[in-house]
């Protein structure tokens, strides 16, 4: 059962007086429980795909349904309430904020819900508990390694139990032993919990870990790895 669909998808900005196309007349379909690996050179549309999926930005023209709902035109507020339900997000850096705990960090997303307190605190605890951090809640980011702060950041991200994680570069910041456990911490989520999970990527050891691969370039899908 698909749970994306872009059809005939474009994305264009106006810089001065100049057209410059991102993306151009692009379909997409992803199966939920998918894990898709996005590659291509810088500039080719990747992180705008990523942006159009997680309901952060709006195509020029095309259809873009995410999750069972139509994502064009909808209004801001809309958007944000759908997408604090149905989307988390992963990033290259961990966006954390310095003075906030491990635990209220991973609070975050569940202060635009109308859980009280004590049940934000309790799924943070499980949602920590899943990437390996559950002895780790009363820290502090500057107390953390910089896998540890990622392991945190992909608790923020799963702790409203989204149905769909969008990976922006989420080891580009990590040394190789410590990106192989994050994109293994991934894979247990995509396999384990269900997540369907789409990640933009250059590093092709990192796509490894993916069910397939994307390419694209010049702001079209121009093939698929074997």
């Amino acid at each position: 059962m698909s749970i994306i669909q872009l059809n005939q998808v474009s994305r264009h900005f106006t810089k001065g007086r100049q057209k410059v196309e991102v993306l151009n007349d692009l379909d997409l379909e992803i199966e939920e429980g998918d894990f898709l690996a996005l590659m291509g050179p810088s500039g080719s549309g990747k992180t705008t795909l990523l942006n159009l999926i997680g309901g952060l930005d709006q195509p020029t023209a095309g259809s873009v349904e995410v999750a069972g709902r139509q994502l064009v035109g909808l209004s801001s507020r809309k958007l944000a309430q759908w997408r604090s339900r149905n989307i988390g997000f992963i990033f290259q850096f961990y966006n954390l904020l310095p003075i906030l705990s491990a635990r209220r960090n991973v609070e975050l997303p569940l202060l635009l819900t109308r859980l009280g307190g004590r049940q934000r605190r309790r799924n943070a605890d499980v949602a920590l508990a899943i990437v390996g951090l559950g002895d780790r809640a009363g820290h502090k980011p500057g107390e953390l390694s910089g896998g540890q702060q990622q392991r945190v950041a992909i608790a923020r991200a799963i702790v409203a139990d989204p149905r769909i994680l969008v990976c922006d570069e989420p080891t580009g910041d990590l040394d190789r032993e410590t990106a192989d456990e994050i994109l293994d911490l991934l894979e247990l989520l995509n396999r384990e919990h269900g997540k369907t999970i789409i990640m933009v990527t250059h590093d092709p050891k990192a796509a490894t870990h993916a069910r397939r691969t994307l390419y694209l370039d010049k702001g079209s899908l121009v093939r698929e790895a074997a």
